[in-house]
């Protein structure tokens, strides 16, 4: 389907083939968790040459929603994307946690636009998700959109794992997380279609015991 190129753990680029079927993989087993429709408004925030954008364009247009495609200039201005989200009544948002926190700051500052949101779900990736910097959106709305925090690595077509941040979220084990200061972002369960693993550094690839630090593995 697509060959995008990824430093991985390494920092040395490498390319990575993902086949049609890993985007397929990717849509129907995440289709019962969100319930993605042809009334959905999706955004093309990110750059086709990462592969979040794989997860914006088809999961837009493999369900009829409608895709809008951000110019780089209103992606840079949070005030200006914000704006953006209400004008064209978009429902799925995906954002890194660090372009989120931006949009978050620009929302709290125009609470009278933050009204209007019409989002249901706002998925991170990317990066890592520091939990507590959420803590502001949630107070001001606690279950509409659901908060998901999503892992994932290219060769495995964009999302591994999901946790829900919100108590509303259809996660597993109540969906909810420690909002504390400085905890790490919980990267959840795997999503239909994949398993994943923890196994010890050693090279003998046995699963460590709860709380152990291993490695993730994932099948």
């Amino acid at each position: 389907a697509y060959v995008i190129y990824t430093s991985g753990s390494t920092g040395r680029p490498k390319g990575v083939a993902v086949p049609h079927r890993g985007v397929v993989s990717l849509l129907t087993g995440t289709q019962d968790r969100y319930g993605f429709d042809a009334g959905d408004v999706w955004t093309l925030f990110h750059s086709v040459a990462f592969d979040f954008s794989v997860w914006e364009m088809w999961g837009a247009l493999a369900f009829g929603g409608r895709l809008v495609v951000v110019p780089w200039e209103v992606s840079r201005s949070p005030g200006e994307f914000l704006e953006l989200v209400v004008a064209q009544r978009v429902t799925v948002l995906n954002q890194t946690p660090s372009a989120f926190e931006q949009f978050m700051r620009a929302e709290a500052e125009n609470p009278g636009l933050g009204r209007e949101l019409c989002l249901r779900w706002v998925v991170f990736g990317g990066e890592a998700l520091e939990v507590s910097r959420v803590r502001p959106w949630l107070a001001r709305h606690p279950d509409t959109p659901v908060l998901v925090n999503m892992y994932g690595i290219t060769e495995t077509t964009v999302h591994v794992t999901a946790h829900p941040l919100n108590p509303t979220g259809k996660g597993e084990n109540g969906a909810e997380v420690d909002l504390v200061e400085g905890s790490a972002g919980v990267i959840g369960h795997a999503v239909p279609g994949w398993r994943v693993y923890v196994l010890d550094r050693a090279g003998g690839l046995r699963p460590v015991p709860p709380g152990v630090v291993g490695e993730m593995y994932v099948a």
